[in-house]
């Protein structure tokens, strides 16, 4: 991983608790596979602990780890490194995404009830008046009871927002052709069609993958599709939505939008989303950050733990299942 990862995720603590169950190639961690220092590293290396910044385990890299059996990941996609390479030689790869959806959850109900509430707008208006009006005349548009909120796939962190939007007076609908109506049942949403998610809901909150078959899955029809005032949140990746088609929506004034992720990454400097009124963008910020990438290093010390004992990994990650997988 990068060394900046490396300071990040695996604090002091973290690194003496790894060392009981393994044996911990003395630092600096490895971030170039091809240097003399980490041929000789990975010549008996039998599990790789990897994070944001990893190179590709590509052929040429596993050659010279010929004792290695396993990968783990302390961060979430494993797509930028673990390679064909590695499945042809039968490495067990672990993710840490299922811990790593929790706090990307956890934003995403804030902004959900935040949005419901028009809390910034209204805080906005606050202070620009200094006075509170009348709040009974308040709009009837206003507030989080019985809101129909939309889950676009139901990954690790669309399932989890499912979970945590259960206590609130919310209906909840998804839609993700690989759920069935037993499945939605059990989760306790009801499964709709694509169209019919952004035509119904206030809210639609975006957890696809990018995958060739999902960039600009959110189009302009979907995005004129959906109610005056509805809310799109998007804490996946950019290009799943239509960028311009979600500006020109907004700066109409016919929905309001919540990006903590854009395409490109970072909007240029005079993107009139910057000073839209009706759009909050983050950066970046809704996955593991600050003292939750302890628990990142926690779900791979854990797994670590597991593989030791031949107990097998928890969280596995799957190489058939790298299709559907962010």
């Amino acid at each position: 991983m990068s060394r900046d990862a490396a300071t990040a995720v695996l604090d002091p603590t973290a690194l003496d608790a790894f060392r009981q169950v393994c044996h911990l190639a003395p630092y600096p961690v490895l971030d170039d596979l091809t240097t003399p220092r980490a041929r000789s590293v990975l010549a008996d290396t039998e599990l790789l602990i990897t994070g944001w910044g990893c190179p590709p385990l590509d052929a040429h890299t596993l050659q010279a780890a010929p004792r290695l059996r396993a990968v783990v990941h302390t961060a979430g996609s494993v797509r930028g490194h673990v390679t064909e390479a590695c499945w042809e030689r039968g490495i067990e790869v672990s993710s840490a995404a299922a811990a790593n959806a929790l706090p990307v959850a956890e934003y995403t109900l804030g902004m959900i009830l935040l949005f419901g509430k028009r809390v910034l707008e209204r805080a906005r208006d606050y202070q620009a008046s200094r006075t509170r009006g009348n709040w009974l005349c308040t709009p009837r548009d206003v507030g989080n009871y019985r809101r129909t909120v939309g889950i676009l796939s139901a990954s690790l962190t669309g399932r989890r927002v499912v979970e945590l939007l259960r206590p609130h007076d919310l209906q909840v609908l998804m839609h993700d052709p690989y759920v069935d109506d037993v499945e939605a049942a059990r989760l306790g949403v009801e499964n709709v069609g694509l169209s019919e998610l952004f035509a119904s809901c206030d809210t639609v909150s975006v957890h696809t993958p990018l995958l060739p078959t999902t960039r600009h899955l959110v189009g302009r029809p979907l995005i004129d599709a959906m109610p005056p005032g509805a809310v799109l949140i998007n804490t996946s990746r950019g290009a799943v939505v239509d960028q311009e088609a979600l500006t020109d929506a907004v700066l109409a004034g016919r929905v309001r939008a919540i990006l903590d992720v854009t395409d490109p990454e970072t909007l240029p400097p005079d993107h009139p989303l910057w000073d839209s009124e009706h759009t909050l963008i983050t950066p970046h910020l809704a996955g593991s950050e600050g003292n939750e990438w302890r628990r990142l290093a926690g779900l791979a010390l854990a797994e670590t733990t597991r593989w030791a004992s031949g107990a097998g990994f928890l969280h596995p990650v799957k190489r058939e299942r790298l299709a559907f997988l962010a």
